[in-house]
């Protein structure tokens, strides 16, 4: 038995009558490292689940207490896709090759786990995004950027680990469908520049020999300056033809050594990192040289769109972070070649428990683009507080941009529905370390599970992906069941009532991101990010503003731009607001302030009282740790509550209207 959690794939008895299972594979070779972890998962699964004897190959008559599973290689099948049939206790599943047939059959477990396969049963499955990733912020001192669950499990001591750890956590990975695995933080410095050297080659193309097991490609986070900090180059200059052949070299290198890898992330010109800005060249011209040095090896650049001014001067009303993203690449779409991927976060600025979807998202139509969400709960509760983001995932994936009449959807730009690209998808940053129960706080599993769901399917719902996680990691009943969907369902809501609502975002303790901190944007020393006054608080993007409302098609600028027609809950991300004005419930804006940070407080409680009613329903240790996490969230909730509630009291002087206890 493991030392670590088995997540959702724990496989605890759910049938006693299937005395066997004879498993048969038709087209797939089983000498295929793909179908040799397809192999091991049938064994472990059926046996846990089932308590059946597992064979393969043909064996003879079946019994009714024998369960039949063929294999079957159906070219017709799209890429990654598969079916899955159930007819006289024989269960058919096909797919068009071995990462589809993987899929398959870990849907089938699933089947098996939720009392869903019978006879006339029948699935039709294929990913929705080409590229399904997971971005890791670890670092090689065994630090992880924020990470909330521990310390890394790829690196000790500057050393990469590849044990029983690395291969589950591979499995985890598969069976929800991921198929892309950056292992580094995207912020390379020390040890992790001299990932692309051989001195870490050996351990590397073991670790993406586990990965390539399980059909997920490894990928690398690459620090532009490497031509200055390991080639011993005077710049890093993407136009100069001696750091272009510097980089022709080492790709050769690094791939010839590591086939397995897809490709690399790129991070540049942001928060003090290294860039094409430095040289005067632009983004393309950045991401385009890599881009032909990967290419002749079939390998990618993914290119991160979080580029911003980190020292901008925000007594300038007209200063605006959220524009950076669009200013900077608009202008260069079109420009990138075919292996290269945008990366683009949800929002335009940092993984706010609210903002708007980022303008690029829809905005580029002429190039490759993936959407890059946080499930490390960075701003979100930092797998403390309780919060699932699938819902928000989903307000995302669903929000219309515009690009055009129809497949104008998030959902369809990143899938290539919108505009026919091959290379795009989404990518999350992961919240995994080496807690016993990988997530820190139970619960986050939720994100962890439902971020791999949503990726391979977004027809899914925030509830069916949160009730196949509760019912895959708990064996309760129905109405237990429904008391943690409700919880999950219910806590992305409760969260942002305590902290920061109608968008203001931010508003959390400078560099740890956790608790409150009123006027604590990193950024300060220049102003508030909230740009809270006397008479109102809220930052004025319309035209009359600093114009970043004007970002997106007519259809939603106008919307954004007129503070009587945006969305309510966006409001303070885009207008600056006075504390006595009613908004659409009839309440003044304080006054909605007051309420939302007391009841959502109450609400917190409420949700922590609920666990509790499952003692000894769950696990004991599992109880006891997400027990101890509310209790530190309550604790979270009232300092938010608190200091919040007394902060706009002493800046508006209007007293709450239901006379509730605020600190002066």
């Amino acid at each position: 038995m493991s030392e670590w959690t088995q997540l959702w794939l724990n496989y605890e008895r759910v049938r006693n009558d299937i005395k066997s299972v004879n498993i048969t594979f038709s087209g797939f070779s089983e000498d295929n490292r793909v179908v040799g972890s397809m192999i091991d998962e049938l064994r472990r699964g059926m046996y846990g689940l089932l308590g059946a004897e597992v064979s393969f190959g043909e064996n003879g008559a079946g019994s009714s207490d024998t369960l039949k599973i063929e294999i079957k290689k159906n070219v017709a099948v799209k890429a990654e896709g598969y079916r899955i049939s159930c007819k006289n206790s024989t269960v058919s599943v096909e797919a068009g090759d071995e990462n589809g047939a993987l899929y398959g059959t870990y849907h089938l477990l699933r089947l098996v786990n939720f009392g869903k396969l019978s006879d006339g049963c029948e699935v039709n499955s294929s990913p929705d995004n080409p590229l399904r990733m997971m971005n890791h912020w670890d670092n090689m001192d065994g630090s992880i950027e924020r990470g909330y669950s521990g310390r890394s499990f790829f690196y000790v001591n500057n050393e990469i680990v590849v044990d029983d750890r690395t291969r589950d956590y591979a499995r985890f990975m598969a069976s929800i469908g991921i198929n892309g695995v950056v292992i580094n933080n995207v912020n390379v410095k020390d040890a992790a520049s001299y990932l692309i050297t051989d001195r870490y080659f050996g351990r590397l193309k073991e670790l993406s020999d586990v990965f390539g097991d399980y059909g997920i490609k490894m990928y690398l986070s690459l620090n532009f300056a490497s031509p200055i900090e390991l080639g011993g180059m005077d710049n890093c200059d993407p136009l100069n033809e001696e750091v272009i052949k510097w980089w022709d070299d080492k790709c050769k290198e690094v791939f010839e050594a590591l086939p397995n890898l897809g490709g690399f992330l790129v991070k540049a010109d942001s928060e003090g990192r290294p860039g094409p800005f430095t040289y005067g060249r632009t983004q393309a011209d950045g991401a385009n040289m890599l881009a032909d040095a990967v290419k002749p090896y079939g390998k990618l650049i993914i290119w991160r769109c979080f580029v911003y001014n980190c020292t901008q001067d925000w007594r300038d009303t007209k200063t605006d972070r959220a524009r950076a993203g669009y200013d900077y690449f608009k202008d260069l779409d079109g420009k990138y070649k075919d292996n290269v991927i945008l990366q683009i976060k949800n929002g335009p600025m940092d993984f706010q428990i609210r903002e708007p979807v980022s303008p690029l998202l829809g905005g580029l139509t002429k190039t490759n683009q993936m959407l890059e969400v946080q499930i490390a709960q960075e701003y979100t509760g930092q797998q403390i507080d309780l919060c699932y983001l699938i819902p928000l995932f989903r307000e995302v994936l669903d929000f219309k941009t515009y690009c055009q009449k129809e497949k104008d959807t998030v959902a369809d730009v990143i899938s290539g529905r919108a505009f026919g690209n091959k290379n795009c998808g989404i990518a999350a940053v992961i919240n995994t370390g080496n807690d016993k129960n990988w997530t820190g706080n139970d619960m986050a599993a939720a994100n962890l599970y439902g971020f791999g769901r949503l990726a391979y399917d977004m027809s899914l719902s925030a509830e069916e992906i949160a009730r196949e996680w509760v019912s895959q990691t708990f064996r309760i009943d129905k109405n237990d069941e429904d008391l943690i969907v409700d919880m999950l369902l219910r806590s992305r809501e409760i969260y942002e009532k305590y902290t920061c609502p109608l968008g203001i975002g931010w508003m959390v303790t400078p560099n740890t991101h956790y608790g409150p901190s009123v006027d604590g944007y990193e950024y300060s020393r220049w102003g508030t990010y909230h740009r809270a006054d006397h008479l109102g608080l809220g930052v004025d993007r319309s035209s009359n503003g600093t114009g970043y409302a004007q970002q997106y098609y007519p259809e939603n600028a106008e919307k954004f731009n007129d503070p009587d027609k945006c969305p309510q809950e966006l409001l303070l991300f885009f207008h600056h607001i006075s504390y006595d004005h009613r908004l659409k419930d009839g309440r003044t804006l304080i006054q909605y302030i007051y309420d939302t940070h007391f009841d959502g407080e109450a609400e917190a409680e409420k949700i922590a009282e609920n666990w509790n009613i499952l003692e000894g329903k769950i696990p004991e240790e599992s109880f006891l740790r997400v027990k101890n996490r509310f209790e530190r969230q309550i604790y979270n909730a009232k300092e938010w509550r608190d200091q919040v509630n007394s902060y706009f009291y002493r800046k508006s002087g209007i007293k709450d209207e239901k006379g509730r206890k605020i600190y002066e």
